[in-house]
């Protein structure tokens, strides 16, 4: 059966420790979705790992990883990905197979992705720049490249006509430009990619599951508010960062899906434009910023900070499928003497409701709180979750209640022991 991790919010909530966790229990553990613009951290040992596109399981050494069909890939990058894991000794040859379908990003990709962010000025997406939206706007275009195509002889001749539709477009927005040298670093890493395992990842991944016992662990990039179709629109990403994607991306049936882990921080965080009910644009919001050292994995960028939004949790839940909640970061609020969670939204004609509007850009949300004790204490060498404060006992017991799933996992610090598991209450 395939088990999805996925977050549940506007991304960043914690997936890559979580994954790494989980692992030892999977077989496979593969990429459906997104692109460089992933960031999941892993911590271990007293060092501290960020993995773009390569799938959190790659550390340990009896899970095959796959990165898979959903996914556009930055051969740049993921070169500099797999050196940068070099002192692990990993082999990959036996750990790690992309699809042949994977999508590619091409120099040009990036020089549209900052085109286009340029020319919206102020009503800007807040793009990382990595050229994922252009590369899979050329996907749904029928005109992009596939990892395949590298191996083909006609291969360069297909990259110079779609340059060539991009250098128009650029010349469009009157950018300013130079290609030569991400060029040559975009044909020595497609060179280095071409030594990996380039399969019809789709039979690989269901061959495992088609052996008796094989789980396999799906790992979303991003998070449910971020979603193409059902996020923030049209502050979202260019994939479907939902529960749905797995089949797409994957080329696995619904009839196997089983578990899907929602992944949440124990309050809220975003990263670029696009709306945020319960964003705290003042002192706490900044002492919860420098609490959860929450500046960008992948773009350094410091992140937006505000309470718990259970109107979109409970949306992102119903989207999913959600059987089993994990939250994150909780020792982020140690220092809080009260805790906000906002229960509900009042809309612009005095409208009390807990379901989020059709757009949430240009629909004020005043958020309703409801305020519960802060527990005020560090949560350091606490190994049992029956351990824990009575306050923090309390706010998991009220969140499981309002989301009406089980809270089963509590994580209390980046390193990947400091995850306490969870009896639920329901």
């Amino acid at each position: 059966m395939v088990d999805i991790l996925l977050g549940l919010q506007w991304g960043d909530e914690g997936k890559g420790k979580i994954v790494d966790v989980l692992a030892p229990e999977y077989k496979v553990v593969a990429r459906f979705q997104g692109g460089p613009n992933a960031g999941h951290t892993l911590e271990f040992e007293g060092k501290k790992h960020v993995l773009h596109q390569i799938p959190s399981g790659i550390f340990r050494p009896d899970s095959i990883n796959i990165i898979g069909n959903g996914v556009v890939l930055d051969p740049i990058i993921f070169k500099k990905e797999i050196e940068a894991l070099a002192p692990y000794q990993i082999n990959f040859s036996k750990t790690l197979f992309i699809s042949k379908k994977t999508a590619i990003i091409i120099p040009s990709h990036r020089l549209l992705d900052a085109a286009s962010e340029k020319a919206k000025a102020e009503a800007k997406i807040g793009s990382t720049l990595k050229g994922i939206g252009p590369a899979y706007a050329d996907k749904v275009s029928r005109q992009g490249l596939r990892l395949g195509d590298a191996l083909s002889p006609s291969f360069k001749d297909k990259y110079n006509k779609l340059v060539e539709s991009h250098k128009r477009m650029l010349d469009f927005y009157r950018f300013e430009y130079d290609l030569a040298e991400a060029e040559q670093e975009f044909f020595r890493a497609l060179e280095f990619i071409k030594g990996f395992n380039l399969i019809e990842s789709e039979y690989l991944i269901n061959k495992k599951l088609a052996e008796p016992g094989t789980r396999v662990l799906a790992e979303g990039a991003q998070g449910s508010l971020l979603d193409i179709d059902f996020g923030s629109y049209p502050f979202v990403t260019s994939s479907n960062t939902t529960a749905a994607g797995v089949c797409s991306g994957l080329g696995v049936s619904p009839s196997k899906i089983n578990d899907v882990y929602g992944i949440f921080k124990a309050y809220c965080t975003r990263v670029g434009s696009g709306p945020f009910p319960t964003e705290l644009l003042d002192e706490t919001g900044e002492r919860m910023r420098q609490e959860g050292r929450e500046f960008g994995s992948t773009t350094g960028r410091p992140r937006r900070c505000g309470w718990i939004d259970l109107p979109t949790l409970k949306y992102s839940i119903m989207l999913n499928g959600v059987t089993q909640l994990v939250m994150m970061k909780v020792d982020v609020l140690n220092i809080f003497d009260e805790i906000s969670v906002c229960t509900h939204y009042e809309l612009p004609d005095g409208t009390i409701t807990d379901e989020l509007p059709y757009d949430m850009t240009d629909t004020p949300l005043k958020p309703v709180y409801v305020t519960l004790p802060g527990w005020k204490q560090s949560l350091e060498g606490i190994t049992s979750f029956e351990d824990m404060p009575d306050a923090l006992k309390a706010y998991t017991a009220y969140l499981e209640r309002e989301l009406n799933t089980p809270i089963t996992f509590v994580s209390t610090g980046p390193d990947r022991n400091a995850t306490l598991a969870r009896k639920s209450g329901l």
